[in-house]
């Protein structure tokens, strides 16, 4: 075998293990299962349905989080404080997004008059052309942060949201803490059944 050859073959076994780690962090970065969310102690207690939610008196302070929105706009989560705020992180290039996007535009008009507000972040996208389309497609018109890196995610406490689990939503209480966490996709039925105890809350 002449070196040439003998390299080329090397060259293939270690580029497999390779592309194997690369499509695992692909097919993992935007998924449904909502089996992922990292380590720490956030004392969420995980439910059916995968909603995870955190007792009123164990819950942890939101981040600061503020940036410009999608349209350009500079967006500030403590402008909300007061409110049940939803916060969805998603990208336009992912899947069980698309299958939650109308449920959630759904929602946030059914409920915006009872004190909630959704907020967007969006991640992972590298121009905001897709992530406007998206908005326009599935009739979205609340505002999203813009967030390519996903800086944002990382400002929250460990074992709150995941990165490469997307779409996640957490669910902010009116005194600005974080009381539930999805780390799948959802359908209306499941975000009322994450928003209607806080809003019932005194």
């Amino acid at each position: 075998m002449s070196y040439g050859r003998a390299s080329r073959r090397r060259f293939t076994l270690l580029a497999a293990p390779a592309a194997a780690v690369a499509l695992a962090l692909t097919l993992s970065a935007c998924g449904s299962d909502g089996k992922t969310g990292g380590g720490g102690d956030t004392h969420f207690v995980t439910g059916s349905g995968g909603i995870s939610t955190v007792a009123k008196g164990k819950r942890a302070d939101a981040p600061e989080l503020d940036g410009e929105s999608l349209d350009g706009k500079q967006l500030d989560l403590a402008d909300y404080k007061g409110k049940v705020v939803v916060l969805n992180a998603w990208g336009s290039w992912c899947g069980p997004c698309r299958l939650e996007a109308k449920h959630f535009a759904k929602v946030a008009n059914e409920t915006a008059g009872q004190g909630v507000q959704f907020l967007g972040i969006n991640t992972r996208d590298p121009q905001r052309g897709p992530a406007l389309s998206f908005e326009k497609d599935w009739n979205v018109t609340y505002p999203s942060f813009y967030d390519p890196a996903g800086k944002l995610m990382l400002r929250f406490p460990k074992g709150t949201l995941n990165l490469q689990t997307i779409p996640s939503t957490l669910v902010i209480d009116r005194d600005g803490k974080i009381a539930a966490r999805s780390l799948a996709a959802l359908d209306a039925t499941k975000l009322h059944k994450m928003i209607d105890p806080l809003i019932a809350e005194k």
